[in-house]
């Protein structure tokens, strides 16, 4: 007898695998407690490289059924998301989606629009990539400064070479200016 298990991911820690599992029941499908499968880690992290995924991929038996509310519960990459719903199919695990209208995605139908969605969703995630590249680059070449504000001011700084020039330690120098040994050494390369 087939059974049904649920696959629920978050992001972040402030974030509820609740409404996924609620919405899975909304949808009729009855999982077990134990067969609900819950975890917190992003999803660019390849499917077969989270600890939860990992675990629930052994526990999957032959006409056993996977539900994800959202494609991007498996995976942000096209290409990942398509070997792991392969990987599940040559197991005879069969995937349903709910956002695609709990279409299974190892049938015909549900392959080809895994393909469309997967392949718009990337190309969004590439052109988000693009729009950023080009704000960076535009704000460097108007002179402003990227990245995270210096610990240190100025003055801190030249304190910190002389200090290094009279052989103060690293150790001793980030431990007075409350900063890390990196942080010391980077001073250093700037000069």
């Amino acid at each position: 007898m087939a059974r049904t298990f649920a696959y629920c991911r978050v992001s972040t820690a402030d974030q509820t695998t609740e409404n996924q599992v609620r919405e899975i029941d909304a949808a009729g499908f009855k999982v077990e407690p134990k067969r609900v499968i819950t975890e917190t880690v992003s999803g660019s992290v390849a499917a077969m490289e989270r600890k939860g995924f990992a675990k629930l991929v052994d526990r999957l038996e032959d006409g056993d059924v996977l539900i994800v509310t959202k494609l991007d519960r498996l995976g942000r990459n096209a290409m990942d998301v398509r070997a792991t719903v392969e990987a599940l199919a040559a197991q005879g695990v069969r995937v349903h989606c709910l956002a695609l209208g709990g279409v299974d995605l190892t049938s015909a139908a549900g392959k080809m629009t895994m393909g469309v969605l997967s392949a718009v969703a990337e190309f969004e995630r590439d052109l988000l990539i693009e729009r950023t590249q080009a704000g960076l680059s535009r704000a460097k070449a108007e002179g402003k400064a990227l990245g995270r504000p210096s610990a240190l001011n100025m003055e801190q700084k030249q304190l910190v070479i002389a200090s290094r020039r009279e052989g103060v330690s690293l150790g001793a120098l980030a431990k007075q200016f409350g900063v890390s040994r990196a942080a010391i050494q980077r001073i250093e390369k700037q000069t």
